[in-house]
């Protein structure tokens, strides 16, 4: 080993410079080959791949205005169907991208009776990617109902959404209403109630039997309030107009009689 003496001053400390690296223990490269990986880790690193790339392909479609069409479906009919909107094809793992969380598997169901494992080997590929799975199904087969209800387990199971179609035409609406209304609110799904106290009286006394919103408006009228007409006789209820002693009968039952049933069950 060469050594160099570097004096800083005259009988000052000398310092020893070495040109030979110094190896440590845990830098040590292993000497096990590489051809010797179990079939078991590469079945384990090709789900590890699968689910990176779904997950891949999730982040790289982002937000688009356009349906993202998988090569694999290149012939389908229904492609000359999606008018509405735009699509472009890409390198996806499910069969259409509709959104930042939501796909779309189409399936034949002529094809899932000659190849029924195909559908399962298709949802294990998608993994946890999407938030919403849609199993799209086209119905060209004259008995369907056995295959259906298979399909319907399956995608209990599976955590998926069954839509049926009986034509290529409606297979592409189905996609292009999913892509129209990726960014909407629920609010169109949600019930609207009415905030005017006469319209909620309305809509809480018409749910008696016999009982409509004339007659409502009446009682509303005549009453005030819910906590006096609920307080009313059944001879009060009657003498109001348009009200019989059946409507009348029916009010005032409705609100006397308990909710719960009394429990006969003795318990030890």
């Amino acid at each position: 080993m060469e050594k160099k003496n570097y004096n800083s001053r005259e009988g000052g400390p000398k310092i020893f410079l070495s040109k030979e690296p110094v190896s440590h223990p845990e830098e040590t490269k292993s000497t096990v080959p590489k051809h010797q990986v179990s079939s078991v880790g590469v079945r384990e690193n090709e789900v590890c791949i699968m689910e990176q790339a779904a997950n891949q392909t999730t982040k790289s479609v982002g937000v688009r205005s356009s349906i993202i069409v998988s090569t694999r479906q290149r012939g389908n009919s229904l492609l000359k169907y999606l008018r509405n909107v735009p699509w472009e094809f890409g390198n996806i793992i499910p069969d259409y991208v509709l959104g930042e969380t939501c796909c779309a598997l189409f399936l034949s169901l002529r094809y899932h009776n000659l190849n029924p494992e195909y559908i399962h080997l298709r949802l294990r590929s998608l993994g946890q990617s999407f938030a919403l799975r849609v199993l799209l199904v086209q119905v060209d087969v004259k008995d369907p109902h056995f295959s259906l209800k298979e399909l319907a387990k399956i995608c209990i199971l599976s955590d998926c959404t069954l839509i049926l179609s009986w034509s290529p035409e409606e297979a592409a609406r189905y996609l292009e209403t999913y892509k129209c209304y990726e960014q909407k609110p629920a609010d169109v799904l949600k019930e609207r109630t009415e905030k005017d106290l006469m319209s909620r009286m309305a809509e809480c006394l018409t749910t008696v039997k016999y009982v409509n919103k004339t007659d409502s408006c009446t009682l509303f009228t005549t009453f005030g309030t819910l906590f006096d007409l609920a307080n009313a006789s059944r001879e009060d209820l009657s003498l109001c107009p348009g009200l019989g002693p059946q409507k009348a009968k029916r009010l005032y039952d409705t609100f006397h009689e308990p909710f719960l049933k009394t429990s006969t069950m003795t318990f030890q």
